[in-house]
């Protein structure tokens, strides 16, 4: 199988990388998570790169490009720990929002594709524990009451899309429709919060809020499932950036650091470690792979591969990050230095979309779902 890349996705990875590299430097994200964890400036940056756009139908103003120019970007955005919340705004919205009906399609996508508008997922909830169809919020007459968990940038953002379960559905297996609703609707209340690895998030109430319907019941868990499966492959890519530039980072201070008069790098012990993190890193980037060529197969067949690349990535996550930092010493955490971010970044991660455990269990309950797929 030819993994090579197109010349058009090398161009976008090196457009991507010039941006990180000249308008998002360590000391600017430093500032930016000083300040909150989410810039404006810097949306509008990734806007004007065409990154809002990526996952928009040309019909509406965006680049109509599929997953794996997604990865290649998330890629980049992980290298250099960009918080703003690229695969919430740009991926998973656009693919949630193409089932909604034309009108509201309209309304929303090509304000998405120019940046002008950033909606996010509302859909954890404080007892759900990362189960998709436990909905506690519900809905009567098209008005909204519940209580939404780290939304990302969510006391920013200009809409929500928010699952919630309809009046006589509350023990329907399948009762979860999805809506849109606006932060300026009545009834929404936020409260911001910055997250361990400095990205913003909040809670988000609402009051009796007016709602549009984006799908029903009979099709609400389905595409909420598929959003999560585009949020973990999108991670995927993303914690593959980061750990890369990690282990570059680490590389570089052992071959700096010196004690008896030589570079630890040429340590044995050392090497040792460093080439286990190489192989960790690299069977991430396999599952990577893996699990953005997967989104397109049978709900029930890419669900499997997303959890098990989950699995995957958060091993791997878990060991580049405590590696690289013990390879470090007592410097790598230190809030001065670049690496102990990405080591934030990196657990911060592997408890988003699910954690191992939850996905090890995911992973053992669909064995039986797709035994006959792969008969």
């Amino acid at each position: 199988m030819d993994f090579d890349f197109s010349e058009d996705q090398q161009a976008l990875r090196d457009a991507v990388r010039r941006f990180v590299d000249k308008d998002y430097s360590f000391e600017r994200r430093v500032q930016i998570a000083r300040a909150g964890g989410f810039d404006r400036a810097v949306w509008d940056g990734l806007a004007g790169l065409g990154l809002t756009a990526l996952a928009v139908p040309e019909a509406h103003g965006g680049l109509g490009f599929g997953a794996v120019e997604a990865m290649v970007v998330m890629e980049e955005l992980g290298r250099g720990l960009v918080m703003e919340p690229i695969a919430q705004g740009a991926l998973i919205a656009p693919a949630m929002l193409a089932h909604a009906p034309d009108e509201l399609q309209t309304a929303w996508l090509p304000r998405i594709a120019g940046g002008g508008a950033l909606v996010v997922l509302a859909h954890q909830e404080a007892k759900a524990r990362y189960r998709l169809n436990q909905v506690a919020t519900r809905v009567v007459d098209g008005k909204l009451t519940g209580v939404k968990s780290l939304v990302p940038a969510g006391d920013v953002a200009d809409a929500f899309i928010v699952p919630a379960r309809v009046a006589g559905n509350d023990d329907a297996p399948h009762g979860v429709a999805l809506y849109l609703v606006e932060r300026s609707a009545p009834g929404v209340h936020t409260r911001a919060y910055s997250l361990y690895d400095g990205s913003r998030a909040a809670e988000v109430h609402f009051d009796n809020t007016p709602a549009q319907l984006i799908v029903g019941a009979d099709q609400g868990l389905m595409l909420l499932e598929l959003a999560a499966d585009i949020g973990i492959a999108a991670q995927a890519a993303e914690a593959v950036g980061v750990m890369e530039k990690y282990l570059a980072l680490t590389v570089e201070y052992l071959n700096t650091r010196k004690q008896f008069g030589v570079a630890i790098a040429s340590f044995q012990a050392l090497r040792h470690r460093t080439a286990d993190v190489k192989m960790q890193l690299e069977l991430a980037r396999s599952m990577s792979y893996y699990a953005t060529l997967r989104l397109g197969d049978l709900p029930a067949v890419r669900r499997r591969a997303l959890s098990q690349a989950k699995v995957q990535l958060g091993q791997a996550m878990r060991f580049v990050g405590q590696q690289c930092t013990q390879l470090h010493g007592g410097i790598g955490v230190t809030d001065e230095y670049a690496g102990s971010h990405y080591f934030k970044r990196l657990t911060v991660m592997e408890m988003q979309w699910g954690d191992t455990l939850h996905h090890l269990g995911e992973v053992s309950a669909r064995m039986q779902d797709t035994a006959g797929v792969f008969a």
